[in-house]
């Protein structure tokens, strides 16, 4: 291209009949002498530092044929800073990105239907996709105008699969302002450059090669591989930022999608593109954390990319290192309350261990019991329970009733009894590994504390408040002596404390207790995440007990649109929060018969739907239902339902417990009022409800569909460092409802596992 521009210019001049190895040096002497006159000379994308500074055994340096005179000027387009400075020394001149305001002229000026540009925001989407580059622009331009597109039509097909990006943006298309015989197409021109850039520094394609692996949007710099001295990343980032390949935020880097893309199909087409996804896989093992607490920053940052990276098909197929690595990249999700995308990579997890190690291989039951906990978070008690029973039974085959994964199933197991309002059940295991964990490892160990917890936990749904109260207690002050009083156990801790205070009515305790963990989670853990608006739904439900409605109000309607949005509208912790913000309402007097009953009777068929007829929270859902027609005087439906309730609830909960109690005791107040032909006043076990109902069966207010959610500031483990080394009990006894996973020696594989979350 070069060679044929120089002979260009030698026709304009009217110098003929030389040799082409002349042109060049030929132009030059012409230039550089008087008779040349006033002269202007252009030297587009100038980028290529060997052609222009180094010469070879062929041909001097690109620099030895510049023209030198008074009477002309040369100008150089780069993206190559240390070229300009070799060229021009310091006359150089920063020319800005291409801001939002010229790009749309460019776009109009191409376009042939200028109404395409009425749709304000598809045309700033679409020169956002663009990059604002003029020619991206061109060429989508020309293929919209040839196609006769809509702006949306092709910004769709920009979002469409990467292949068809690829193509796309391989189209070519006759652009006036360019040489007639150089392909114009987007991906081409960015392709050539990447090759300038593998020529000036093998350090920066390097690096341009492992952001081509993972997402492009904020890198941290701290995940790249580290070259020999930090010179040489600084150099090497340098070039990428100067060909405009990457910009910089701080210490982050972003790669537009586009140049992403490209850069992509560049490694397919050298055939490395799967080399580079095992190298990328290497560092990111490398340098991505474990989930324990303190390295949650950490591990945000690098989720984006190392889930990117898990679904590249190339990583997938390199079974060992792909199993390392999305184990941890699963345990991070699980501590971030994204059970979904765990979910995922652990049933893809479980699927490989089978069909490479068998159906009851440690690590196998290991992957069947972590997707067991996502299921259990996601509230699907019944699939969970299915798989933690499975995985018992064959440990305690396999490895013995004592053996420490078999605990660790025995307490998974439990905390999912707990979930379907199996209390008694789930008393009988809780107290099986409380003592083993007290024997073998002590009663101040992480792990003896979260049995305790979980115990009390259990007493806690079953009424016996005080007994949850005195283990809650003696855990709270341990954690904080041997965790620290901000410790996410301790917090959990603090939070089920608070929890017992509001049900035993010391609702000033329990607003302090629930206002501090609130308020450290939203800062440690963020406003969205499970445990956060937890503490929140327990702080609306204190606010309702003091008769603080508009500030219940205000907290229940917030965590009620982001569980619907986080967790799906028929997820048990949104139907809590539903029933919660319909107790607010009834208590203010907000809203009318018809919309109180319609919301009742949604909310307690979508209760028998996933939670069962005669689960606990389905039948406060129904005593609910009855106090609302007690109040529009339709006694005779209410005592029915009441009835069914009360018996339903000695049968499931014992005639001892709280709810049982107040349904019984509602109940004949109701008959009394009824045998006595007086217009029913409100019984006490009503008052108790709208002061309780916000869970709405034991006052708690995440209660009503999942009998953990308002006692659910479970303990977690501790991280997998700091955990025993003892090899008869290592198990994580939690009924937390986050995946959090440690890592431990297995006895009987010899190597490092997973293990899942008690």
């Amino acid at each position: 291209m070069i060679e044929q521009a120089f002979l260009n210019i030698a026709q304009k001049l009217g110098i003929h009949n030389i040799k082409p190895a002349e042109v060049k040096e030929q132009v030059k002497l012409y230039l550089s002498s008087e008779r040349a006159g006033k002269w202007l000379l252009i030297f587009d994308n100038a980028d290529d530092t060997e052609m222009w500074l180094t010469a070879n055994n062929t041909a001097p340096a690109l620099e030895d044929f510049l023209p030198q005179s008074e009477q002309g000027h040369i100008i150089f387009t780069t993206r190559n800073g240390e070229l300009a400075v070799e060229l021009t020394s310091s006359n150089i001149i920063s020319i800005p990105d291409v801001d939002k305001e010229t790009a749309w002229n460019i776009l109009e000026s191409l376009l042939l239907n200028k109404a395409l540009l009425k749709d304000h925001i598809i045309t700033a989407t679409l020169l956002e996709q663009l990059a604002f580059l003029p020619l991206a622009i061109a060429q989508a331009s020309a293929y919209i105008n040839k196609k006769r597109l809509s702006l949306s039509a092709y910004s769709t097909l920009l979002q469409e699969e990467e292949q068809e990006a690829v193509e796309l943006l391989s189209e070519d298309f006759q652009d006036p302002g360019r040489y007639k015989d150089i392909q114009n197409p987007v991906i081409t021109t960015w392709l050539i450059s990447f090759k300038q850039i593998q020529r000036q520094s093998q350090a920066a394609a390097d690096y341009l090669s492992f952001i081509g692996c993972i997402s492009p949007r904020n890198i941290p710099q701290s995940l790249l591989p580290l070259q020999t001295t930090k010179k040489q990343r600084l150099d090497a980032l340098g070039l990428l930022n100067a060909y405009s390949f990457t910009s910089s935020q701080g210490t982050d880097i972003s790669m537009h999608r586009l140049v992403h893309i490209a850069t992509r199909s560049w490694l397919r087409k050298k055939r490395v593109f799967s080399h580079w996804v095992h190298k990328v896989a290497g560092q990111m093992d490398l340098v991505f954390p474990d989930n324990h607490h303190n390295n949650r920053g950490l591990w945000r940052e690098y989720l984006p990319h190392a889930l990117a990276l898990a679904y590249e098909n190339e990583f997938i197929i390199q079974q060992e290192q792909y199993l390392h690595l999305t184990e941890k990249i699963a345990d991070c999700l699980g501590s971030d309350g994204r059970y979904h995308e765990a979910e995922v990579l652990y049933n893809r997890l479980m699927r490989i261990n089978q069909e490479k190690n068998g159906q009851e291989h440690p690590s196998t039951l290991t992957s069947m019991g972590n997707l067991a906990s996502t299921y259990r978070n996601q509230g699907r008690w019944n699939e969970a329970e299915k798989l933690e029973v499975q995985v018992m039974e064959t440990r305690k085959t396999v490895l013995g009733a004592e053996h420490p994964e078999t605990l660790t199933s025995i307490a998974n197991l439990a905390t999912t009894y707990r979930n379907q309002g199996r209390w008694n059940e789930a008393e009988k295991l809780d107290r099986q590994v409380m003592e083993i964990s007290k024997t073998v490892l002590g009663a101040e160990h992480p792990e003896t504390l979260t049995s305790i917890a979980n115990l009390a936990t259990t007493y806690w749904n079953q009424g016996q408040w005080n007994e949850a109260e005195k283990l809650e207690i003696q855990v709270i002050e341990i954690s904080k002596r041997v965790l620290g009083a901000e410790h996410p156990n301790t917090l959990t801790s603090m939070g089920n404390l608070a929890s017992t205070y509001r049900n035993q009515g010391r609702w000033n305790e329990a607003e302090k207790l629930e206002v501090q963990v609130m308020e450290t989670r939203k800062t440690v853990l963020g406003a969205e995440h499970p445990e956060t608006l937890t503490s929140i739904a327990n702080l609306a439900t204190t606010y309702r007990n003091q008769g603080r409605w508009n500030e219940a109000e205000k907290l229940d309607r917030q965590v009620m649109e982001i569980r619907k949005t986080v967790l799906g509208a028929d997820h048990p912790e949104t139907l809590t929060s539903i029933a919660n913000l319909a107790t607010t309402y009834w208590n203010q007097g907000q809203w009318n018969e018809a919309e109180k009953l319609e919301i009742q009777v949604q909310v307690i068929e979508i209760s028998k739907t996933v939670l069962g007829a005669d689960h606990p929270s389905t039948l406060t859902s129904m005593a609910n239902l009855a106090y609302a027609w007690e109040s529009q005087g339709k006694l005779h439906d209410a005592m029915a339902l009441m009835e069914n309730c009360s018996e339903l609830r000695s049968k499931v909960l014992g005639p001892n417990h709280p709810d049982a109690r107040a349904s019984s005791h509602t109940l004949s107040h109701w008959k009394h009022e009824h045998i006595s032909n007086r217009t029913p006043g409100p019984a006490p076990s009503q008052i108790e409800c709208s002061q309780y109902v916000p869970e709405i069966s034991t006052g708690n207010a995440e209660t009503t569909i999942a009998t953990q959610l308002s006692h659910q500031e479970y303990v977690k483990p501790l991280p997998p460092q700091r955990q025993s080394a003892n090899p008869f009990l290592r198990g994580q006894f939690l009924s937390h409802p986050l995946i959090i996973l440690s890592r431990a020696n297995s006895p009987a594989s010899g190597h490092q596992h997973l293990q899942e979350v008690d």
